[in-house]
């Protein structure tokens, strides 16, 4: 492979003279408004409202993944970083993306979630080579050190021998240097199976329900190690006003 991934040494090296990231895109400003955006929320707002996580930790999607200074990002519906906080000055160009070396760390997770059959999540796609594209993002996110890497496939977009092989739902981890399956060799195939990534001390699931609209879709959402849904805010809150009912109290009241 050609491609040049950013190592220890040339890091130390080109931190010192290109301090300068006014030449990388960072943003496109195109909105997003479907369902692809709606999961990304869903699987972004629970480990905040929840407390799910020890602090501080990032969760973010749609985010530019830079690993190196000189290329283009690489970016994943949605990442997950332990240890790490979020800067609050959001003016400053390098506190709007993640960049791996203002981190310290590339994310524990990555997350990719299929919505056509040109995303190269698994494999390059005609058009990639077509562009000489050389390494799909699986590839990209074994190479940098993510820990876990998990494609979502809720509409069996790419489902080829070498892709997701009718499976919704396939997480790798990393060990020695490449990825290991963590999921069954037919994948996450049915609502309520899951998945734990150990070092996180999360799982991922998928489940079926109403988020946001009252559509009944397949979600994949973070869980416990028995397979609970880490609830949302608005979950929770639902929950408890029940409660207060059944006590005769109206918790608009309250």
């Amino acid at each position: 492979m050609t491609q040049q991934l950013l190592n220890t040494e040339d890091y130390s090296e080109e931190i010192v003279t290109k301090l300068d990231i006014s030449h990388l895109v960072i943003e496109d400003d195109t909105p997003m408004d479907n369902f692809q955006s709606e999961q990304q929320r869903l699987l972004v707002e629970p480990v905040y409202s929840s407390k799910a996580l020890p602090s501080p930790f990032l969760a973010a999607a749609n985010v530019g993944l830079f690993y190196k200074l000189k290329d283009d990002p690489i970016v994943p519906d949605v990442l997950l970083s332990l240890g790490v906080q979020r800067a609050e000055d959001l003016s400053q160009r390098r506190n709007r993306s993640y960049f791996v070396w203002e981190f310290g760390k590339v994310p524990d997770v990555c997350i990719e979630i299929v919505s056509n059959q040109e995303g190269d999540e698994l494999t390059l796609s005609q058009k990639s080579q077509q562009k000489g594209k050389e390494v799909c993002k699986k590839d990209i996110y074994a190479q940098i050190g993510v820990p876990y890497y998990v494609v979502f496939d809720p509409l069996r977009q790419i489902q080829g021998e070498r892709e997701m092989n009718r499976a919704l739902l396939r997480v790798w981890t990393l060990t020695s240097g490449r990825y290991v399956e963590l999921t069954p060799v037919e994948g996450i195939v049915e609502v309520g199976q899951s998945v734990w990534l150990e070092t996180v001390g999360l799982g991922l699931t998928l489940w079926e329900g109403q988020f946001e609209e009252a559509v009944t879709r397949l979600w994949l959402r973070w869980c416990d190690r028995d397979g609970q849904v880490i609830s949302t805010g608005a979950e929770r809150a639902d929950r408890l006003g029940q409660k207060l009912r059944q006590l005769g109290i109206n918790p608009d009241e309250v």
